[in-house]
């Protein structure tokens, strides 16, 4: 998908991305050229943006700080991918279909995911802890790839009962090499399925650099085969980001068949809490790009136009701490779990194997709680 936007007039260059990333602001937040691909966003969705990526940011760490402290047995850090992840909730209309990764918790938390739920998953819950037909939004996959399946078959079934409907499926640079990806970008293709496929190419599969997963000139390239429209995009560019976004899913939406938006970011953390990132990169790499942090650039940017000033800012950061305590709070409160859960969810109908393991598990359950009562 590449927009081109010469003298206001819209023309659509079929099937091929951009030969560099769309880019509108540089490094130091300032506007890197006067004649752009695409619409800028209005200066109050920047703002909006800003505020989610602020909140969000914030969010992460705290995420991460549980860790620490145990309260999670795991967590993916999306720190540095704010823009990307704000941009595609941002562009998606409350009766789309977010299908996120386990790293898009920031995603979900914009989506309007209560992030007590948004973690419950990695708390230990058996479920993903939110109503995901209530907020459109489909559970954290953590298989890689799988999830663009389902959101290529949601987003066709609900073109075929004539709803309006986008699905909006995120993934990183190592979903592509899934056998997955393929076949979700082939049957959304055949079937003008009305869903956008964001890549959120981040350097790295864990530990596996780009350079060693794909020879491909881009990742968005390899729409080209499947006969979609693709554009790549300065991922840590929030003006670009959601210039891009905003436009694949209006492209979608019109009914011209699948996007895919390969976004070039940068995984500042580790892989997880887990991972030790100082084995496979050097300290000089991620330093590189923490100077193109996409916070302080869109910060930057708001700051030289006189869209927000220190008060601003200031009350953004108690907000955030706000909503930093409540989620620690909602993450100390014990859950409580039925040991019967275990048979009631796996099959419609029981088979007779689960109903006597159950029958088992009820007879132990009843004795172990006569003892306690006896004691």
């Amino acid at each position: 998908m590449t927009l081109v936007e010469p003298l206001g007039e819209l023309r659509y260059q079929k099937f091929l991305p951009a030969d560099s990333a769309v880019q509108y602001l540089d490094p130091a937040g300032e506007l890197t050229r006067s004649e752009a691909r695409y619409a800028k966003p209005s200066d109050d969705r920047l703002i909006a943006m800003y505020r989610k990526m602020f909140l969000g940011r914030r969010f992460d760490q705290q995420a991460t700080a549980l860790t620490k402290q145990g309260r999670l047995a795991v967590y993916p850090s999306s720190r540095g991918q704010e823009a990307c992840q704000i941009a595609a909730a941002m562009s998606l209309e409350p009766r789309d279909w977010l299908v996120p990764t386990y790293r898009d918790s920031m995603a979900l938390a914009a989506r309007g995911v209560d992030p007590v739920q948004i973690l419950s998953m990695l708390a230990g819950d058996w479920h993903c802890g939110y109503d995901p037909a209530a907020l459109r939004s489909a559970p954290q996959c953590t298989p890689l790839a799988t999830q663009l399946l389902h959101a290529a078959g949601v987003a066709y079934g609900e073109s075929r009962r004539g709803l309006n409907t986008v699905a909006l499926a995120l993934c990183g640079d190592g979903a592509t090499s899934e056998g997955d990806f393929h076949e979700a970008l082939n049957f959304a293709a055949v079937f003008k399925a009305p869903v956008i496929f964001l890549v959120q190419n981040n350097g790295f599969a864990i530990s596996v650099p780009l350079s060693r997963q794909s020879a491909a000139p881009t990742l968005a390239h390899k729409g080209v085969g499947y006969g979609i429209g693709s554009e790549q995009v300065d991922g840590n560019d929030p003006v670009a980001m959601m210039a891009v976004m905003d436009e694949a899913a209006r492209f979608v939406r019109s009914g011209n068949g699948p996007v895919i938006v390969e976004a070039h970011t940068y995984r500042i953390d580790a892989h997880t809490n887990a991972d030790d990132a100082t084995r496979y990169r050097d300290s000089a790499e991620v330093e590189a790009w923490l100077g193109r942090d996409p916070l302080p650039r869109l910060e930057k940017y708001l700051r030289a136009h006189d869209l927000i000033d220190d008060a601003f800012v200031e009350s953004l950061s108690a907000e955030a701490e706000a909503e930093a305590a409540t989620l620690r709070a909602g993450m100390n409160v014990d859950r409580p779990h039925d040991p019967l859960d275990l048979f009631r969810y796996v099959f419609a109908e029981q088979t007779p194997q689960l109903r006597e393991q159950q029958a088992q598990l009820e007879t132990e359950l009843a004795a172990e709680a006569a003892d306690t009562g006896g004691n």
